[in-house]
């Protein structure tokens, strides 16, 4: 049975904290909130946990699931490097609204779906999202919704959608618009803005210093 905690009431903050990380080590799924739309949550490196992701939204390996991290040190074991465009993207965007992608470090036993051997990684700007992130690491998330209906921005729209498929709900309030994050790829010769966002195209121009191509 799923259960909900108000992050917006102490006691129950910290309870939903604790019974999330206990849900995401376990190999069970989360419901989070942040800066762009609540998102459904799991071990990014458990390959069954990410199954069970992809199940609960309906949706197949062909769609990729990002990652998200609580740190921007965090990204140094994820990628195989950290190129300068990206560490210019972090430090005018992370936390916030800036998807990047990159590949991702050949060591690594995860399945994110088929993902071409590169990863989209995202430091969320959300106090909850951070607190749980710092607690259990590097989360596969994806937003909260059954794949082709509206992403959802509050614990109870998700709720509505993925059901019991989901363990604990985090309710962190409204989200706002649903606005999704900026795409830039950076895994190719030169940046390319994959999908426009939260972040204007001219702006990631702005802090590489460079042309950015679109998709």
């Amino acid at each position: 049975m799923s259960v909900v905690y108000d992050c917006g009431r102490s006691p129950d903050r910290e309870d939903g904290l604790a019974a999330a990380a206990g849900a995401v080590r376990a190999g069970r799924l989360v419901v989070i909130p942040t800066d762009t739309v609540y998102g459904i949550g799991a071990d990014a490196f458990s390959s069954s946990a990410v199954r069970a992701l992809l199940a609960a939204k309906n949706r197949g390996p062909d769609m990729p699931v990002g990652v998200l991290v609580g740190s921007w040190s965090t990204i140094d074991g994820l990628v195989l490097s950290v190129p300068r465009p990206a560490r210019l993207l972090i430090e005018a965007f992370w936390p916030g609204d800036v998807s990047i992608v990159l590949p991702h470090a050949p060591s690594l036993s995860w399945d994110l779906g088929d993902n071409g051997g590169t990863v989209m990684l995202r430091m969320p700007l959300h106090p909850v999202a951070i607190e749980l992130l710092r607690e259990v690491g590097p989360m596969a998330v994806s937003s909260a919704n059954v794949s082709g209906q509206p992403p959802a921005t509050s614990a109870e729209q998700a709720r509505d959608q993925l059901g019991e498929s989901v363990s604990v709900y985090l309710d962190g309030g409204p989200s706002g618009d649903p606005v999704p994050s900026t795409i830039v790829d950076l895994s190719g010769d030169g940046p390319v803005v994959l999908r426009e966002g939260a972040v204007s195209t001219a702006a990631i121009a702005e802090a590489l210093g460079e042309e950015v191509r679109t998709r």
